[in-house]
């Protein structure tokens, strides 16, 4: 089964934003990029979206929502303060009888952390160091709940 492990869009540098970090919004290559990211994932036929509550992120995912049809689900298991709580929900989200094609989108440090343990528990090597680029996707195929492979999309 496979997810799709995605990186949220530019959002400006966090010292320049005033509000809230939760609010930062995407800034306007981040929004490119959201835009972008239809055209990579809308052909791998999506099932759900899971997202960080954080507003860059469902701004990430919200052109692909639109796009599919799909809802955007909400949870802090994939805030930026949350890797463990984020590889556990992967975890359980890959374990059978898993539906493949759900989108979830997240923070450089949730993903860093959630594919450097996932690798290293599950003996996969990674093409590149994670997290990857802002706007980025990582396809993620498990078997049973175990990495078996993974491959980078970088941002277009």
């Amino acid at each position: 089964m496979r997810l799709i492990l995605v990186r949220h869009g530019r959002a400006g540098r966090r010292d320049q934003w005033h509000g809230p970090d939760k609010l930062r919004p995407l800034d306007p290559r981040g929004r490119r990029q959201a835009e972008r990211l239809v055209g990579v994932i809308a052909p791998l036929r999506p099932t759900r979206i899971v997202s960080s509550p954080y507003r860059r992120c469902l701004e990430t995912v919200g052109p692909l929502s639109a796009h599919v049809g799909l809802d955007v689900e909400r949870t802090p298991a994939l805030a930026p303060d949350a890797p463990v709580v984020a590889l556990s929900l992967i975890r359980e989200l890959s374990a059978p009888p898993a539906r493949s094609g759900v989108v979830l989108c997240t923070h450089g440090e949730v993903m860093g952390t959630v594919l450097s343990e996932m690798a290293t528990e599950d003996g996969v090597e990674l093409e590149r160091r994670p997290p990857g680029l802002k706007g980025s996707v990582w396809l993620l195929d498990l078997r049973h709940g175990k990495l078996v492979d993974a491959r980078y999309v970088p941002p277009r």
